[in-house]
């Protein structure tokens, strides 16, 4: 199982870019039920904050919708996650806490990857980055 990290979704509903096409083709990929997948409490929280602060409310109900309607499997964000977050950022001091926690669901959940464009992952060897 791979963990979807929250920029897959917005490249998805995003304007064009080059991630835009790579992401469409991976989640009708999971939505066809090719890909066995899992997101975090926290990705679902990073896509309602991210279209809220741009003022995109109603495309952002969009992406979250089309998140929850996709992937049924949310990992929560519990106090041992959160634990093994705070390790991951004492043994990498460059990481930043919302990574941190992915990485950590990762590892607690012992997923096979992180589906994620944010190369700040290739840097934690307890865990594998794959791009769509």
């Amino acid at each position: 199982m791979i963990l979807i990290d929250s920029n897959i979704f917005m490249y998805a509903a995003g304007a064009d870019h080059p991630n835009k096409k790579p992401s469409i083709r991976f989640l009708e990929q999971v939505s066809r039920g090719q890909v066995q997948v899992a997101t975090n409490a926290e990705v679902l929280q990073e896509i309602l904050h991210r279209y809220r602060a741009l003022q995109r409310w109603e495309a952002g109900r969009r992406v979250y919708d089309l998140a929850r309607r996709i992937v049924p499997v949310v990992i929560p964000i519990t106090a041992e996650i959160a634990d093994a977050a705070r390790a991951l950022l004492d043994r990498y001091p460059t990481i930043m806490a919302r990574d941190a926690i992915h990485a950590a669901v990762v590892v607690c959940s012992s997923l096979q990857a992180i589906c994620s464009y944010d190369r700040d992952f290739d840097g934690i060897v307890e865990v594998q980055r794959q791009e769509p």
